[in-house]
């Protein structure tokens, strides 16, 4: 008899555009392979996930940057057709924050965790984490919210260059504009730049201290936090290698027990009163040691199936058998486990692996599964390609965008006397510089 309640689907919901998002498909083979009918909400055109032997259903998603009402009445249309309550997993930010938002709407339909209201948007929102971190004095790199791009200069020469540039809410960020949703700014002069896109951006611009990259720095954590709010499944996981170096997502990943990354996550969400999946990503400071946590994301991360315990239980079956009124089963972690993304470390997928006591997880490749991994290749070489050409279309230009006024809004004081610079900080934020530079983390880990 199956652990699982196999007569309640699942959904999962994705507007980012991404073909490539493996933590899409991890979801999906999970949970089918549970039993559980998957029926994916997203845009799969030209995905290797579509090739999975595992998808129940494939439902034309939320058109690009859709509102959070836009999501709402796509996700009833999917209802309708599916006609049965099914527990429903966002698989980006922007996605977790509109069915946050429309969870009255949503119910019964959907089943979801039952989160305290507007907790999801404000984690996600990169100020409003710096505020968040401050208040429960947890480490967080000083964040500065210029209010002009006058003041945005004064603040990047109060940080020290370089320094990293945010949008507060990247999946606002819209393709193809040329901006990235975290930069390392290099000269104070391109801060007040980037300011002047905030409109195009859609969001606030942060500044944040910059923490330097290095080797057993990067750290993430993925957790359930349950109706009791109690975190299981899950555990901390060491980034070894990321795409771009040194700043992107996880391209392969190792679990590895760490205590006080475990014990900062568990703190965390116990405070804030979190329920539901999370994914966390800390930076070590390599002069204090403190773990600064960098981005607090309300949904699995892309490399979940990492953390797949022994009796087989990762944070997304966790969501779906504790919705279901189900018995989590107690498995034992599997430290030394690795995950990875095939497409941007195939040496480590093809390559012997050492020191591998909990096994090995590709993100696309598997034996019970194969379409997925087939398709991959050849969709990413195509995918290659029309970036390469684009790059070179455009030229690499960056468009200037347009001023805003100039005015000092200050949103938290910052540490220690400094010069006048308003912005939001983090306590403890100056012992450290902040997080990854030219990241693009929108929808993705």
């Amino acid at each position: 008899m199956s652990l699982f309640d196999t007569r309640v689907p699942a959904v999962l919901l994705r507007t980012d555009r991404n073909p490539f998002h493996h933590g899409t498909l991890g979801a999906v083979r999970s949970l089918g392979r549970a039993g559980v009918d998957v029926h994916v909400v997203a845009d799969c055109a030209g995905s290797p996930i579509r090739a999975s032997r595992y998808l129940s259903g494939l439902h034309t998603p939320p058109p690009p940057a859709a509102s959070p009402a836009e999501i709402t009445v796509a996700l009833r249309r999917v209802a309708a057709r599916i006609a049965r309550p099914a527990v429903l997993i966002p698989m980006d930010d922007a996605c977790a924050v509109a069915v946050a938002r429309a969870r009255a709407e949503l119910g019964p339909a959907y089943l979801l965790p039952d989160q305290p209201e507007g907790l999801a948007e404000r984690v996600a929102d990169k100020a409003e984490l710096a505020a968040l971190c401050a208040s429960l004095d947890v480490p967080h790199p000083e964040t500065l919210v210029p209010d002009g791009p006058a003041e945005a200069v004064r603040a990047a020469w109060r940080l020290g260059l370089p320094v990293v540039a945010k949008w507060s809410r990247p999946w606002l960020v819209p393709p193809g504009g040329g901006l990235r949703s975290t930069v390392l700014v290099r000269s104070a002069r391109q801060a007040g730049e980037l300011y002047r896109r905030a409109e195009e951006a859609g969001s606030r611009l942060l500044l944040q201290a910059f923490l330097a990259p290095g080797a057993d720095r990067d750290w993430f954590f993925h957790g359930y936090a349950d109706r009791t709010g109690a975190v299981r499944s899950g555990g901390p996981g060491r980034k070894t290698r990321a795409r771009p170096r040194g700043a992107g997502l996880t391209a392969v990943g190792r679990w590895t027990p760490n205590p006080r990354v475990r014990a900062l996550a568990e703190r965390v969400t116990a405070e804030l009163g979190y329920r539901g999946v999370f994914d966390l990503d800390f930076r070590r400071c390599g002069t204090t040691g403190r773990y600064h946590l960098l981005d607090f994301n309300p949904r699995p991360g892309a490399q979940f199936r990492l953390f797949t315990d022994s009796a087989g239980l990762d944070v997304v079956r966790a969501l779906h058998l504790d919705l279901t009124h189900r018995v989590l089963a107690e498995g034992a972690p599997r430290p030394g486990r690795v995950f990875v993304v095939e497409n941007y470390a195939p040496l480590s997928a093809l390559g012997p692996a050492p020191n591998e006591r909990g096994g090995r997880e590709l993100a696309w490749h598997a034996r019970d599964d194969e379409g997925p991994g087939r398709a991959l290749w050849t969709l990413w070489g195509r995918h290659v390609r029309t970036r390469l050409r684009d790059r070179v279309h455009r030229g690499g230009a960056a468009r200037p965008g347009t001023a805003a006024p100039v005015r000092t809004r200050v949103v938290r004081q910052a540490p220690p006397a400094a010069p006048a610079a308003g912005g939001a900080v983090a306590r403890g934020g100056g012992a450290g510089r902040a997080d990854r530079p030219e990241e693009d983390r929108a929808g993705s880990h």
